[in-house]
């Protein structure tokens, strides 16, 4: 199986994912809402945050172990520029009131203006980056 056919299956099982579970809970998908959740819990809400993020990293383990080609390798990742645009990705989630998961997956299935133009900016302000850093911090 190519890269685009998995690219496919995979977006077609998040896409089928996020809609079952706004369907079923009422939710949406946003991963970084959740996140926020564990920090700042809600009565009622800890349990299916938890659960639904645990799920996110067993599945990446469990991908790990049965394709572990399909992981990228870090190695020559400089930890420092992870780590700052780790806080930076944070910093914008609060700032966006969401992630891409939230406003590119879930909002704009809903027709979410906000989440339009949020998708748009993290689309444009992403391009931008990988061309600053392939083309001029790294020239």
């Amino acid at each position: 199986m190519n890269d685009i056919s998995l690219a496919l299956i995979g977006g077609a099982l998040i896409g089928i994912s996020a809609a079952t579970w706004l369907a079923l809970s009422g939710k949406t998908a946003g991963v970084s809402g959740m996140i926020f959740g564990m920090v700042s819990p809600q009565p009622g809400q800890f349990g299916w945050q938890a659960a639904f993020l645990l799920g996110l990293l067993l599945g990446g383990a469990g991908l790990a172990l049965i394709w572990p080609e399909r992981i990228p390798d870090l190695g020559s990742a400089n930890l420092v520029w992870l780590a700052a645009a780790g806080l930076l990705v944070g910093f914008g989630t609060r700032l966006g009131e969401g992630c891409t998961s939230g406003h590119g997956v879930c909002g704009i299935g809903r027709f979410s203006r906000r989440s339009i133009v949020a998708t748009g900016t993290f689309m444009t302000v992403a391009a931008a980056t990988v061309f600053i850093v392939r083309h001029v911090v790294e020239a």
